[in-house]
């Protein structure tokens, strides 16, 4: 999928301080107090930092939850931003608006996307570090928005959790605690994140009883049928759950793109994934996400299995028909859309995975504001035990 038609939704692990300021003060450099600093962004690039950030600029404003896991109060480090969250999660932006009323003078230097962002704006803002995802820099450690600000003296971290994500997940939020000096809070998710992902590695390495295929269709009723994930972004969460991607062979990327509706009912995919965002009120389309409650997002669900090609699979009879929101692709939560896909995909391997308990503790423990909705449904209610 396209940026932002993505799925959303690792363990690199990466050293981020050259050993010679570890050595000099381990202490102080444990509590985040040690700078200056070099870290090695999830490019490779090696970024020095004179002192701890106070003056941020997040390219994609997205990221604002990202850093609501290392700190508390967000809003107060931010000097500029993308405006994508309020564009395309206006119900999460006008949470945080109200956790965080300052964000409303953060000025907006880009809708988010590369071809929107402005770069005039952002080094008008003055930042002390600017946060990019690695999308938004297509030209890798050579793309001219790096240099410029090189250039200007500004330094420049990189993240991903979007395109590799099971390999930069873990690696970018290491590289944001030790850039922010926020290590305590980046290793207590890490842990978080390992835990159980550790889980789902050891589960598939000790063998799958089936390789089902999947049809990962991205905001069904928008447009003709059907945007599918590729074998990168998304793609690797169903790979890695043993499930056989029916787009991946098609769309190598993590882009993902577009199959005819004809190939995707003669694939009839064993599983069928729809993904939505809770704004999605049109017919036929699926609403989940923040502040959709499971009876709506389940009859939004059932709307999309309606649609003339979808009514037709075969998962919708055989109970293997769901609905995901969207943006856990490019968001380190996306350990709770792998648990959703684990269940699904595998469902005799991975029927104890809690991710609503996963959820739950990610609340109490991470969030700077606290995710609230149905992130993941099942077209049929799950039996209980």
């Amino acid at each position: 999928m396209v940026k932002y038609c993505r799925f959303a939704l690792a363990l690199v692990w990466v050293v981020v301080l050259m050993a010679s300021l570890v050595s000099a003060a381990p202490s102080a450099y444990a509590q985040g107090t040690s700078f200056p600093r070099t870290v090695t962004d999830v490019l490779g690039r090696k970024v020095e930092l004179k002192a701890q950030p106070k003056r941020l600029m997040l390219a994609e404003g997205f990221q604002i939850q990202t850093l609501g896991l290392l700190d508390k109060n967000p809003a107060d480090l931010l000097v500029g931003w993308g405006g994508d969250l309020s564009a395309l999660e206006p119900a999460i932006y006008a949470t945080y608006l109200k956790a965080f009323p300052k964000l409303a003078e953060v000025p907006v230097v880009g809708a988010g996307t590369g071809d929107t962002f402005s770069l005039e704006k952002a080094l008008a803002v003055s930042p002390d570090l600017a946060i990019f995802g690695a999308w938004q820099v297509p030209g890798g450690v050579q793309d001219p928005a790096l240099q410029k600000f090189e250039a200007a003296g500004i330094p420049v971290v990189i993240i991903d959790f979007y395109r590799d994500p099971l390999k930069n997940t873990v690696e970018s939020i290491r590289v944001l605690g030790e850039a922010l000096g926020k290590e305590a809070a980046a290793k207590a998710y890490i842990d978080f994140y390992n835990s159980r992902m550790d889980r789902i590695r050891s589960r598939v390495a000790a063998g799958l009883p089936e390789k089902p295929t999947v049809l990962l269709h991205a905001y069904p009723g928008l447009w003709p049928c059907c945007w599918s994930a590729g074998s990168g972004g998304t793609g690797e969460f169903i790979s890695l759950l043993g499930g056989r991607n029916i787009g991946a062979d098609k769309f190598p990327t993590e882009n993902g793109g577009q199959l005819n509706l004809e190939f995707v009912i003669d694939q009839d995919p064993d599983v069928y994934i729809a993904t939505g965002l809770p704004q999605l009120k049109q017919k036929n389309t699926l609403s989940v996400g923040w502040g959709v409650d499971k009876a709506a997002a389940r009859t939004s669900l059932a709307g999309v299995m309606e649609i003339p090609g979808i009514a037709e699979l075969s998962a919708k009879d055989k109970g293997r028909a769901h609905g995901l929101w969207n943006f856990f692709n490019g968001s380190p939560l996306n350990i709770l859309g792998i648990e959703a896909l684990a269940r699904w995909i595998q469902p005799t391997v991975f029927a104890d995975l809690d991710p609503d308990a996963a959820m739950a503790e990610i609340n109490r423990r991470f969030l700077a504001v606290p995710f609230e909705g149905t992130y993941w449904i099942d077209l049929k209610e799950p039996s209980r035990p």
